[in-house]
């Protein structure tokens, strides 16, 4: 994939046209109250468009007009080889407009626009295929029976889901949601966090231009109080699913239950342990992906390697790597393909990192590189590579999750130690060991409590492995087959063949 050079994606963003308007029924309009918001850039922080600010009259049409499309049966009831090629197809348009989602992406949330365009459009797509190809491979099940019985166990499509997603991968967290979806049967009211509306603004009017059907795929936008709240607690809603943060996925999943039970599935945040073990094959390539594994986006990755726990026979000199890596990750302007690191979300976010970086050398914890605001005069949100010997996980830094640059680096002597250490945190959504020892790399990996452990590697995995976490983490699984059975129901039907 060509990325261009900076010149070439300024002259592209300055001839870009930004969508903002919502979709409800293949209609592309405002919100019915006439209000919008200011869509900032956290490049430079200047306003890109006004966005409708959608309030619970706009909730409600969204809603009454997919429960109408799904009870009617013309997506739902589609043979499941048209559903697949009408998917195929849409995911085929999402990656003729490539560069310009990646723009919107890079220019709503500041990650650097060759990120934007070899991993979350690129993967975007991957999802969209896949489960495509998935629609007539998936079986039922035929009970043992009988002779004279037949017991047979089918999946249904819940009905009309509520998707509402979080603004650190807009684009592909947006797809996580409604490939498998729409695979199963069901129509989809998109919600975007206020803070990067863009592309999904974008991918429901590539939808329609792909020929999905009206209804299927609505798109609404605005805040969390004022659009979430009504979409989350409507009865007509079958089912929520949630990316973002613990705090509010724990409100969902109490109003999923509150309001008509709705099928409810939250993946929240992380405070991901990466272990180093002495043995491991190659330091060097452990240090750099461990700076990676927390720097990349920003650090605004729910399975971010926050916490390095490394042993300390080597802890001062592996260190040192770490923060020579670090040092190459410094902030530049996103739309530079070479820039590695961009900037944070929104000015809110980089307050809450700068705070954290604070309590961070308040409570003691030594900085070793970093640790304060970068680029100011371009008037972006830009908070240099962070990097804290804390000494112990029971500081605020080592159990708080930051979401943003900074990595908390932890000491410790044995393997149950380091068991002991990154199993001592509310959330259990990924974990990373590295060691040349096989036994003990299935050792640890057995004791992590996570959702995904990775042996020598950081971040690994495709669309055929779940992705979700223990403990307060979430609960339910994106990407591969098991991401399917959070919008389907399962029926089983007993039939009577005696005479």
């Amino acid at each position: 994939m060509i990325v261009s050079d900076l010149q070439y994606w300024q002259s592209q963003a300055e001839a870009i046209l930004i969508p903002n308007r919502i979709i409800i029924n293949a209609q592309s309009r405002h919100a019915l109250s006439g209000k919008t918001y200011d869509c900032i850039s956290p490049i430079d922080g200047k306003i890109l468009a006004a966005i409708p600010d959608c309030d619970e009259q706009d909730v409600n049409q969204a809603v009454a007009n997919s429960r109408v499309v799904f009870d009617e049966g013309s997506w739902a009831m589609l043979a499941p080889a048209k559903r697949k090629k009408c998917l195929l197809h849409f995911a085929e348009c999402v990656s003729a407009h490539a560069e310009e989602l990646a723009l919107l992406e890079t220019l709503d949330m500041g990650k650097p626009i060759s990120d934007a365009l070899a991993v979350d459009v690129s993967a975007s797509v991957r999802c969209i295929r896949w489960h495509a190809e998935a629609i007539d491979k998936v079986y039922g099940e035929v009970a043992p029976t009988a002779s004279d019985e037949l017991g047979m166990v089918t999946r249904e499509p819940l009905g009309v889901i509520a998707a509402i997603v979080p603004w650190n991968f807009p684009l592909l967290m947006a797809c996580w949601k409604i490939a498998p979806a729409l695979a199963t049967g069901n129509c989809v009211v998109l919600k975007p966090s206020e803070k990067s509306p863009l592309t999904a603004l974008r991918l429901g009017q590539i939808a329609l231009e792909a020929g999905l059907p009206a209804g299927v795929l609505n798109v609404i936008t605005g805040y969390g109080k004022t659009a979430g709240e009504p979409l989350a607690q409507h009865p007509d809603v079958d089912g929520l699913v949630f990316t973002g943060s613990t705090a509010v996925g724990k409100h969902l999943l109490s109003v999923g239950a509150l309001s008509n039970m709705k099928r409810t599935y939250v993946e929240c945040g992380g405070k991901s342990p990466n272990i180093i073990f002495p043995d491991a094959p190659n330091l060097d390539k452990a240090a750099k992906a461990a700076a990676s594994a927390i720097f990349f986006n920003q650090g605004e990755v729910c399975t971010a390697a926050s916490r390095l726990l490394v042993h300390n026979s080597i802890k001062d000199s592996f260190m040192a790597s770490v923060a020579e890596a670090a040092r190459a990750m410094e902030p530049g302007n996103p739309l530079d393909p070479a820039t590695q690191m961009g900037a944070l979300v929104d000015e809110s976010q980089m307050q809450r990192v700068l705070n954290y970086i604070d309590v961070g050398k308040q409570e003691g914890a030594a900085l070793l590189h970093g640790g304060a605001q970068s680029l100011v005069d371009t008037g972006g949100f830009y908070v240099q590579p962070t990097i804290f010997d804390a000494g112990t996980n029971k500081l605020t830094i080592a159990q708080e999750e930051i979401f943003g640059p900074v990595l908390t680096c932890i000491g410790f002597d044995t393997e149950e130690e380091a068991l002991a250490i990154a199993n001592d945190t509310q959330y259990g959504l990924a974990a990373a060991v590295w060691t040349s020892n096989l036994a003990r790399a299935h050792r640890v990996a057995k004791g992590l409590k996570a959702g995904s452990v990775w042996v020598n590697y950081y971040d690994g995995g495709d669309m055929t492995a779940p992705f979700g976490g223990f403990k307060q983490s979430g609960n339910g699984r994106d990407k591969s087959l098991h991401a399917l059975e959070k919008y389907t129901e399962v029926k089983a039907t007993w039939i009577n063949l005696a005479d």
